[in-house]
């Protein structure tokens, strides 16, 4: 393949996706700050701590519409364990939070079409039920840790959830999953420029193998459920299963290594076994279901018609001025990133003139990660602030008898590692 054609092959395929997503994906952007702002994220927690039923339900019925990433859902399930949750209903908020979101839903409906769209949000709750059921029935006897420290309970104006709407829906919300957004599309559009339409054909492998071999490289992959999309669906386009296709979107963002490490660690080997076994099955069932059990044209005709004629004729003006913004608003994500990042900087050197301690802390990602890192320090009785610089990999700690020790050993207790 020439280079000229292999760059413009990638372009206008890059182009496209971006184009078909952008409007979805915005609406979804507006919709997820609406639920952080509005959503009483203070109550939450006590109904995860119900019987092993009702906490794992109501668990996944908060996480399937959650805009979280799949790095985002670590401290905040970690937190929700340390307040009070349940193991059980811990783990659904972990299985079924990071598969799907408004904003994922919306965007899985402008490429893959309604089905993809209606099993997906479908497959996270029930399997996040299933998973948080079987955790708590094989958990009874462990101990539960609680340190019983709620959150603060803040009171905000109308006026500043409103802020709060678009402040996190297309600054925060955009910081944490442009990356893998970025790279899903990315990839997207080389395996459409280099890999033929038949390829999978030629592998001649049945559905359940193409599922299998999904199956082992999304387990450790760390990509967000947006990100997924326009991977599954240049995949379909290239002759995969939808099934197989459907275990990508499943198994991509609800597995990821650090997610691994951090149940095992805080919730135990019993819990994370059940999370591992409870989405293998969960996505072999339903990546079988569509394969075996529904018409494929469900599944394949959205897709082909989505690419294949906008890659014909081009995409609208609505769409290309979606995707411009789309493009704008990540710029401005990591340009706000730094101008955070600077003033952090600049805060530390103030601290200088205070009792301060500052602790090394790898494994924070996301904007989640920091404010769950600060809110729980700052419970401590001598920390009066913590401070945490993602870039720096660091958290500042402002108060009188800092103990260290007792600050690690809390870092540690919400899945990173502090050095």
């Amino acid at each position: 393949m020439e280079i000229k054609y292999f760059i413009g092959s990638f372009f206008t395929d890059f182009v496209t996706i971006l184009g078909e997503m952008s409007p979805y994906l915005l609406l979804g952007f507006f919709f997820a700050g609406l639920l952080y702002a509005f959503m009483p994220r203070n109550q939450i927690e006590r109904y995860f701590s119900r019987n092993s039923f009702k906490s794992s339900v109501s668990a996944a019925l908060f996480g399937v519409p959650l805009p979280l990433c799949s790095c985002g859902v670590i401290p905040t399930g970690t937190a929700l364990y340390r307040n009070g949750a349940s193991k059980g209903g811990t783990v659904s908020f972990l299985i079924s939070t990071p598969q799907t979101g408004v904003d994922s839903i919306l965007a899985t409906f402008s490429l893959l079409g309604l089905p993809f769209a209606i099993i997906r949000p479908l497959a996270a709750l029930i399997t996040g039920i299933t998973g948080g059921v079987i955790t708590s029935k094989i958990t009874a006897s462990e101990p539960v840790e609680v340190t019983n420290e709620v959150a603060k309970d803040e009171t905000k104006s109308f006026k500043q959830k409103i802020f709060d709407v678009f402040n996190y829906g297309f600054v925060e919300f955009i910081q944490d999953i442009s990356k893998w957004l970025v790279v899903g599309l990315v990839l997207a559009a080389i395996i459409s420029a280099l890999v033929p339409n038949d390829f999978f054909e030629l592998l001649n492998l049945s559905p359940l193998m193409q599922m299998l071999m999904i199956l082992v490289v999304s387990i450790p992959l760390y990509i967000c459920a947006t990100g997924t999309i326009p991977l599954a669906a240049i995949l379909i386009l290239k002759g995969i299963s939808p099934g197989a296709a459907f275990v990508l979107l499943m198994a991509g963002p609800a597995t990821n290594a650090a997610t691994i490490t951090m149940i095992g660690k805080v919730l135990g080997k019993k819990s994370l076994f059940t999370y591992l076994g409870t989405i293998i099955g969960g996505a072999l069932l339903f990546g079988s279901i569509i394969d075996y059990a529904l018409p494929i044209n469900w599944f394949t005709q959205i897709a082909n018609e989505h690419l294949h004629h906008q890659h014909n004729n081009g995409i609208s003006w609505w769409q290309i001025a979606s995707g411009i913004l789309l493009a704008l608003l990540i710029v401005n994500g990591y340009v706000q990133r730094f101008i955070k990042t600077k003033k952090s900087n600049e805060t530390t050197i103030n601290y200088r003139m205070m009792k301060t301690e500052t602790i090394k802390v790898d494994g924070m990602t996301c904007n989640h990660c920091k404010a769950n890192v600060e809110t729980n320090l700052e419970k401590l009785s001598f920390i009066d602030k913590a401070e945490v610089n993602l870039a720096e990999k660091s958290v500042v700690l402002e108060g009188d008898n800092i103990d260290v020790d007792k600050a690690k050993e809390l870092i540690s207790s919400l899945g990173y590692k502090p050095l």
